[in-house]
């Protein structure tokens, strides 16, 4: 299955190098962009409860890509320096149309954490330690107005180091509720959702809210994110929740040739 996995994220990636060249008269045009998120909360929490950090952390979110391709790299650690988590994704829109949108994405990922060991005089010691993982995710969407949409979210995730989940399902129903006006050029945007997780032999059911507090005219944004757990045989906590400072950019940049 892995092996799967992997010819995936490498077609992806490769697709990503050939596709995104429109012809403008005599010359070919490419628009790519470049953004970047860095968010800084007081807990780190991963909707699936073996990534969830729980103590303060810092997350760097990159995209460079064009309109259809986009390769989205993920850093993830504490505030301490110490590594949490690393993805890289590879993502595809298949589809982009106004009302319906459906987008594919794959990645290798590296998620760390610190065990305890015994040297050769018996004594305890920390070591940071990796699994690896590769997973696909399948999104269609679809857009009911301008402030409303739609979807459902599906990831794979196969570990392939010892000591990692084999097989984890991650299957949610969401809404998008976004451009609800608080005051001049500030919005609110909601992210609800309800979701399955199935990790090798132990699933459960869970419900997560996103909230967004953004301005037009500033970089900065506050967003919060609570996780309940419904009803789940999974360790974790019963409720999660964070708040987050965000800082985002967004370029676009056009190559003739």
């Amino acid at each position: 299955m892995h092996k799967f996995l992997l010819s995936i994220c490498l077609g992806i990636g490769l697709a990503f190098l050939a596709h995104g060249e429109e012809a403008v008269g005599d010359s070919v045009q490419t628009t790519y962009h470049m953004s970047g998120v860095t968010s800084v909360t007081n807990n780190g929490i991963s909707v699936l409860p073996m990534f969830t950090l729980g103590k303060p952390a810092v997350i760097f979110d990159f995209s460079v890509g064009n309109e259809r391709l986009a390769f989205e790299p993920q850093f993830r650690f504490s505030l301490e320096g110490k590594p949490w988590s690393f993805l890289f994704w590879f993502r595809y829109k298949v589809v982009n149309k106004s009302r319906f949108r459906f987008n594919v994405g794959a990645h290798p990922s590296v998620a760390f954490r610190t065990v305890n060991l015994f040297d050769a005089q018996g004594k305890s010691v920390s070591v940071l330690g990796n699994q690896q993982y590769i997973a696909t995710e399948w999104i269609p969407t679809y857009v009911v107005n301008k402030h409303l949409t739609l979807g459902i979210y599906y990831l794979y995730s196969h570990g392939f180091t010892e000591g990692s989940t084999n097989n984890t399902h991650f299957l949610t129903l969401n809404a998008g509720i976004s451009n609800v006006r608080v005051a001049k050029d500030t919005y609110l945007r909601f992210n609800p959702q309800v979701y399955m997780l199935k990790m090798d032999d132990k699933s459960g059911y869970y419900f997560t809210e996103t909230l967004i507090l953004s301005n037009t005219n500033s970089p900065f944004s506050i967003s919060s994110v609570v996780n309940k757990k419904l009803n789940s045989e999974i360790a974790g906590d019963d409720f999660l929740w964070n708040v987050s400072l965000i800082y985002s950019f967004n370029k676009k940049l056009k190559r003739f040739f």
